[in-house]
């Protein structure tokens, strides 16, 4: 039964979306109905499987032998990454049906856009309930091919070049954490998924170095989707895609993904007890420490609204990262932690992104002087996820970033230290991007025209401020209310889920 479940949790988008290619619907607002009611439908089994607890491995196909198979597992790590999954998809979808209306091309291409949509749902789930290394590198590689096409759907050159790049970075990673998959295989009693790791540690006393290096290759491979430095440029180039896919894409279907498979990769595959302590860690926090450093520093100069919130997404996901390279328990609850709660924040702000240009149709911070006057709804919540970025206490930006700063310092590792100021700088720096355009908003000064702003701006229609409400209300919750989760994470964290 569980696997039968997990079959269609992942099959049930893909099947949705491509009947939608020959479904004929007399009115848009039933084929939405349609698209939004196989979604939910998706995310309600996903709910039902999760509420079974973890599941032992399930074989599915053996290839040759018990070390080299397809298998599914629901673990701790699964609840996480694909309860995250399964409950911002519906919501993304429900903003999307609002948001393509705007869209020049919509009605040509819109059936080929919401096929590839809800097909990534079932890939990104397909990733989260993979059982070992070989299943999660599978998918993997069919999240580019079905992500692609939505970073192309506008068909302009800049849409073009940026799928392309995007393809390109990814193929190119995904080459290096093959090769720490062959590696695993050599080296490891087992590809399956397995806390504290499965190197054959006999095998490996004379290779510690090799193997370290062949870490630092997959981590880097798996970095690009998590948008590491120097791998990181396709990230805000992909802001040319509608406001739903940079959203998803930001929040939890491709940079979440690389981060979730460099979890796997260092807690599950690897083992912190072969790295910890050795060049490799070392280099990779200095690495994501840059990267968060980089990224934050990138977003102040950036006037783009959409690639200003990416490089803010690339600063973030190496908060991520950093927690995981502290390669502690505390540290990876702490990076579970950011991960849920960032996803939240970033969705929300990718939404408002949104909100400004379908109803206000602006691109840049500078377009926006005043705007609140006419959008208070969705710049009060703007204001909100700003301050969570920001990590304000009472809002969950400050838990997750409480939790990172403690296992750093818990974990005695000098360049850790380092990280927490750097973390500190970051958060100085989130707070001149964002609230910059808060300001222009709500105090554009003295000298500005409110008359110059067309009367036809106003607040989005309730299928965008819907999902607006609910995050604010989710990012105060996990901000005050916050112990049941990070125990939870804690658990996944200690191998105990």
């Amino acid at each position: 039964m569980i696997f039968g479940l997990i079959l269609t949790v992942i099959l049930l988008p893909f099947a949705g979306g491509m009947l939608l290619q020959v479904l004929k619907f007399k009115e848009k607002k039933y084929k939405q109905f349609y698209i939004f009611s196989y979604v939910l439908l998706n995310t309600l089994i996903t709910y039902m499987l999760l509420s079974q607890g973890t599941t032992n491995l399930i074989r599915v196909i053996n290839f040759a032998g018990e070390k080299l198979d397809f298998s599914f597992k629901i673990d701790g790590m699964s609840m996480v990454f694909a309860g995250l999954v399964a409950t911002l998809w519906p919501l993304a979808t429900l903003y999307s049906f609002p948001y393509m209306e705007h869209e020049h091309n919509g009605r040509v291409h819109e059936n080929i856009f919401y096929m590839f949509y809800t097909a990534t749902y079932g890939v990104t789930l397909g990733i989260a309930m993979s059982g070992n290394m070989l299943t999660m590198y599978c998918f993997y590689e069919l999240l580019t091919l079905v992500t692609v096409p939505l970073v192309m759907h506008t068909l302009t050159r800049e849409a073009v070049h940026a799928s392309r790049k995007y393809f390109y970075y990814s193929l190119g990673g995904a080459a290096f954490a093959f090769i720490g998959l062959i590696f695993l295989l050599v080296y490891g009693d087992s590809l399956a998924f397995t806390y504290g790791g499965v190197l054959n540690l006999s095998q490996v006393q004379n290779k510690k170095d090799l193997l370290l290096l062949i870490y630092v290759l997959a981590f880097m491979g798996f970095g690009v989707k998590a948008a590491v430095c120097p791998f990181n440029s396709w990230l805000p180039q992909a802001g040319v895609a509608p406001t739903p896919v940079t959203a998803l894409l930001h929040a939890v279907a491709v940079v979440k993904s690389g981060a979730f498979a460099i979890m796997r990769l260092t807690y599950y595959s690897f083992g912190i007890n072969f790295l910890r302590g050795t060049w490799a860690q070392y280099l990779l926090l200095a690495i994501v420490i840059f990267t968060i450093f980089y990224g934050s520093s990138m977003a102040v100069k950036e006037t783009h609204i959409k690639r200003r919130l990416a490089y803010s997404t690339i600063s973030n996901l190496s908060y991520i990262l950093f927690g995981v390279l502290i390669m502690t328990p505390l540290g990876l609850a702490g990076a579970l932690c950011h991960m849920v709660f960032h996803g939240v924040m970033k969705i929300c702000s990718f939404f408002c992104a949104g909100a400004f240009i379908t109803q206000a149709h602006v691109n840049f911070v500078h377009e926006l002087n005043g705007m609140a006057k006419r959008m208070p709804k969705v710049f009060a919540v703007f204001t909100v996820s700003s301050l969570a970025l920001m990590g304000v206490p009472g809002l969950c930006g400050f838990v997750s970033k409480w939790h990172l700063a403690k296992a750093a310092f818990a974990s005695g590792n000098l360049l850790a230290y380092v990280g927490v100021g750097v973390l500190l700088v970051s958060a100085l720096l989130t707070a001149i991007y964002m609230l910059g355009i808060v300001i222009r908003a709500y105090f554009p000064g003295n000298a500005f025209d409110y008359k110059t702003l067309h009367e036809d701006i106003h607040d989005p229609d309730w299928r965008m401020m819907l999902p607006f409400f609910l995050f604010v209300a989710a990012m105060v919750v996990f901000g005050v209310y916050s112990a049941p989760f990070v125990e939870f994470f804690a658990g996944v964290a200690r191998g105990l889920i």
